[in-house]
């Protein structure tokens, strides 16, 4: 995958720095962790995904056998929040991860995150996803019967998310940080 661009870098940066301060507010700071860089990946695939952020738990982080050596997340409870900033590969973050993120395999293991966040500043995706005419949207999708529900927020609704309920930002001071 190339590196992001510019704007993707700002939110990203601006994200890392708004969940740090909600982290600490919560009461979880030291126990939960953004890492620079991770693979998030399914212990039945060769291949995972490197999250634009990773909120990481370091209370379970100790069971992951690959952490230590090569950054590896295989266990979703080592995992309470995913954010993908969307890109030109968008269809990765909507199909792809989305799939997999929540995956059921013919082995009938999950991997199961939780809370996966998609953030579409630039309104790439597909309309059947973010509207017609497309505009960006910040989805909050969170595991509910093996199945993401998504969240849609756009303009200044504020963002609700079940793992950070004191996260307090509109969706439209989020996608200010690419102007």
């Amino acid at each position: 995958m190339p590196k992001p661009k510019g704007k993707h870098s700002n939110l990203t940066g601006f994200l890392i720095e708004q969940l740090l301060i909600v982290v600490r507010q919560i009461g979880k700071g030291g126990i939960w962790t953004i890492p620079r860089e991770s693979i998030v990946k399914p212990k039945w695939e060769k291949s995972g995904y490197e999250p634009d952020i990773i909120v990481l738990n370091q209370e379970t982080i100790g069971m992951e056998s690959r952490w230590e050596s090569e950054s590896i997340i295989q266990n979703a409870d080592s995992v309470k929040l995913i954010v993908e900033v969307v890109s030109t590969n968008w269809r990765d973050d909507y199909y792809n991860k989305l799939r997999d993120y929540v995956r059921v395999a013919s082995r009938r293991e999950e991997m199961g995150i939780e809370e996966y966040w998609i953030i579409d500043y630039a309104a790439l995706g597909a309309r059947k996803f973010i509207g017609d005419p497309k505009q960006p949207t910040f989805f909050v999708c969170n595991l509910v019967d093996g199945e993401y529900q998504m969240t849609s927020f756009r303009g200044n609704a504020l963002i609700v998310s079940p793992t950070l309920p004191q996260f307090n930002l509109s969706a439209q001071e989020i996608f200010n940080m690419t102007l």
